[in-house]
């Protein structure tokens, strides 16, 4: 697994892990903000055929908020996005951003506890649909 993301192979279609995601961040105080279905936009906008490819950006405007306020430009890394993905034998990819990572990379000390805070709610979020791995 790359520092970047972590990821896991579910048993449910793009469509089912897509509600599965959305379900499991509520709790959290996340929700979904953006919802890209990149398949549809590359057939609509160049022909190309693709698998179904979901970017969610996840949100919790509490961490939001505290990291704006913490570094004017971190919006540049927000939201934390979720991607769902089919591959080319049917299966179906998680990948989530890794916050500890990606926003720790920025060296304000002051974001470490949100990344740290995201990056939990990531992982746990990849756990538990490790649960069900096919």
């Amino acid at each position: 697994m790359s520092n970047y993301y972590f990821e896991t192979k579910v048993n449910y279609s793009v469509e089912e892990s897509v509600e599965k995601i959305t379900e499991f961040l509520k709790p959290y105080g996340f929700g979904i903000l953006t919802h890209i279905d990149v398949q549809k936009t590359l057939k609509e906008k160049i022909g190309a055929q693709v698998l179904p490819y979901r970017i969610l950006g996840a949100c919790n405007p509490n961490f939001a908020k505290h990291a704006i306020s913490t570094e004017a430009n971190i919006g540049l890394m927000l939201p934390c996005n979720i991607v769902v993905q089919e591959k080319a034998d049917g299966t179906t990819m998680v990948a989530t951003i890794n916050p500890q990572e990606t926003i720790k990379s920025i060296g304000n000390q002051e974001l470490n506890p949100i990344a740290d805070n995201v990056s939990e709610v990531m992982k746990s979020l990849i756990d538990s649909l490790k649960e069900v791995h096919v």
